[in-house]
C-alpha cells in the first residue's frame, strides 16, 4: 500500500475511534450528570440547612419559632436585627480591629520572610525554613499556659494586644510557608533581570514579589480573618471586659441574654456569620489560585 494511502487509513480508524467514544460519553453522559447533579444537591443541602434554619428563626417571635418550628411565619420581624446588632456592636468593633491587625502584621512579617527564603541563599536556610515548617506540628494548646503567663507578666491582659498578637505568631508560621512556596514559582528572570538594571532586594521585592503575590497575600487575609473570628479559648481567656470580646466569645454571652428570645438569638448568630460570608464570596479567586500556587504570566 502507498505510504500516503496508508496515513489517510490510520487518520481514518483514529477519527472513527474517536466519533465511537463520543458517541458512548453523550450516551452515559446524562445519566452520570443527574446523579452527580443529585448527590451534590443533597450534600450542599445537608451543609447549609443549619444555616438556612438559622437565617428564617431568626424573624420569627417566640411565637412563630413554637408554631412553625421548620417553617417561614408572617409577619417578619425585622426589629430582631435591630436588638441584635444593638448588643453584638461592640463585639464586631474589637473583632474588625483585631482582624484588622493581625492581618497587616501578618502580612508584612511573612511576606518578607517567604521572599528572603525563596530568593535568598545563605548559610542555614534550609535548616531555619525547617524549624519554621516543623511549628505546623505543635498544637496550639501546648503554648497556651506559657503564652498565658508571658501575656499576663507584660501586663496586657483585657487589652486589644493580647489578641492580636498571638494571632499574628499563630499565622505567619503557615503565611510564610505559603508565600515562599508561592514566590519561587515566579521566574527567576525577572529578578535577574531587575537586579542587572540595578534593583536592590527592597525594589524587587516591592514592584515584583509583591505584585505578582497577591493571590496568595488574599489566601493569607481570608485565613487570618477566619482565624480571628472563630478563635474563642483564648479571648475567653484573657479577656473580661465585656467591650473587649470578639464576636465568638461575645455570642455566648449573648446567648445567656436571650436564652428565652429565640429571634433576636438567631439573628445575632446570622449577623455574625455574614462577613465571612462576604468575604469568601469576592476573595474566593484570590484563595483558590493562592493555594494551587498559579502566578501569572508563568504558564503554571
Amino acid at each position: 500500500m502507498h505510504p500516503q494511502a496508508a496515513r489517510e487509513a490510520r487518520r481514518a480508524r483514529a477519527v472513527s475511534a474517536d466519533e465511537r467514544v463520543r458517541v458512548r460519553n453523550r450516551r452515559h453522559t446524562p445519566a452520570s450528570q443527574w446523579v452527580a447533579g443529585i448527590l451534590l444537591s443533597v450534600l450542599v443541602f445537608v451543609g447549609l440547612f443549619p444555616f438556612l434554619f438559622m437565617f428564617v428563626a431568626s424573624f420569627k417571635t417566640n411565637e412563630q419559632f413554637y408554631a412553625s418550628y421548620w417553617s417561614p411565619s408572617w409577619p417578619l420581624h425585622l426589629n430582631n436585627y435591630v436588638d441584635a446588632w444593638k448588643q453584638v456592636q461592640p463585639y464586631f468593633i474589637t473583632t474588625i480591629i483585631v482582624a484588622v491587625a493581625a492581618i497587616v502584621g501578618t502580612l508584612v512579617l511573612s511576606s518578607m520572610a517567604g521572599f528572603v527564603f525563596a530568593r535568598y541563599f545563605f548559610p542555614g536556610r534550609r535548616f531555619l525554613f525547617g524549624m519554621v515548617a516543623a511549628l505546623l506540628m505543635v498544637p496550639s494548646i501546648a503554648s497556651l499556659i506559657p503564652l498565658f503567663v508571658l501575656m499576663s507578666d507584660f501586663d496586657l491582659l483585657n487589652t486589644r494586644i493580647v489578641l492580636v498578637l498571638p494571632q499574628i505568631a499563630g499565622n505567619v508560621v503557615l503565611a510564610t510557608i505559603l508565600i515562599k512556596t508561592f514566590t519561587e514559582g515566579i521566574p527567576q528572570e525577572m529578578f535577574d533581570a531587575a537586579r542587572v538594571d540595578g534593583a536592590n532586594g527592597v525594589r524587587m521585592f516591592r514592584s515584583i514579589m509583591l505584585p505578582l503575590s497577591l493571590p496568595v497575600l488574599g489566601t493569607v487575609a481570608l485565613l487570618t480573618v477566619i482565624n480571628v473570628w472563630n478563635d474563642f479559648f483564648w479571648p475567653l481567656l484573657t479577656v473580661t471586659q465585656n467591650d473587649l470580646r470578639t464576636v465568638s466569645v461575645g455570642l455566648s454571652f449573648f446567648q445567656g441574654q436571650n436564652v428565652t428570645s429565640w429571634g433576636p438569638l438567631f439573628a445575632g448568630y446570622t449577623l455574625a456569620s455574614i462577613p465571612l460570608l462576604l468575604l469568601f464570596t469576592f476573595l474566593s479567586k484570590y484563595f483558590l489560585a493562592g493555594i494551587q500556587g498559579g502566578v501569572p504570566g508563568s504558564g503554571k
